[in-house]
């Protein structure tokens, strides 16, 4: 059990475990975003408007 107790005193500072919370969910979200944008852009590829823009602008 030395990991779980390391891991205990660790988290004994409340600011080190409110930390590590903020942190954790901080970086989630951001993987989460990235992973469901990358995604949805290679589900939906040849379907957004990035991909058909030049069918309908013309250059000046």
């Amino acid at each position: 059990m030395p990991i779980a107790t390391s891991v205990a005193n660790l988290f004994a500072r409340n600011s080190v475990f409110v930390g590590t919370i903020f942190f954790g969910a901080f970086a989630f979200g951001i993987t989460y975003d990235k992973v469901t944008s990358a995604w949805w852009d290679s589900h939906n590829r040849g379907k957004q408007w990035a991909d058909i823009r030049s069918k309908y602008l013309q250059d000046e």
